[in-house]
């Protein structure tokens, strides 16, 4: 049986890991924006509204711990997601383009990077958030128990 101490900093150390993730997840996408000069679509900008928060949310709960920081990140977290599949969706063409929100300005589907034929920006975003909620939810059995 562990310790107290010892499950407190392992847990500490899962949380620490999603919030480094968050935090070049960010970083990445300002390089992208900044850097590169890609400008991002209105299914971009939803999912950075639901990242970049998650920077000072699971910072404030690195700070003391708060074991109820899941509670306010996890939301935020599968909504990212759910806009990252989305636009992962219809980025590959499964999603009709009839059906984007990006009417005007750059288009949702437009190709700025791709990675061994598959890997784009908002495949990125998608693993991104998959591995944040995978963190999260390690994060909240541990501290459940």
């Amino acid at each position: 049986m562990s310790h107290p101490d010892q499950k407190t900093n392992s847990s500490w150390t899962v949380l620490f890991c999603c919030w480094l993730l968050v935090s070049l997840s960010t970083s990445i996408s300002i390089f992208f924006s900044s850097v590169m000069e890609f400008e991002p679509c209105v299914l971009c900008w939803y999912q950075r509204i639901c990242l970049f928060p998650l920077i000072l949310i699971l910072g404030a709960g690195l700070i003391s711990f708060d074991k109820s920081v899941v509670k306010y990140s996890l939301p935020l977290a599968v909504a990212g997601w759910l806009t990252a599949l989305y636009h992962t969706l219809l980025y590959s063409g499964i999603i009709p383009e009839s059906i984007q929100p990006c009417s005007q300005g750059v288009s949702c589907t437009q190709e700025y990077i791709d990675i061994f034929g598959f890997i784009t920006i908002p495949m990125l975003s998608l693993l991104s958030f998959s591995t944040i909620i995978a963190l999260l939810l390690i994060l909240q059995r541990r501290t459940s128990r």
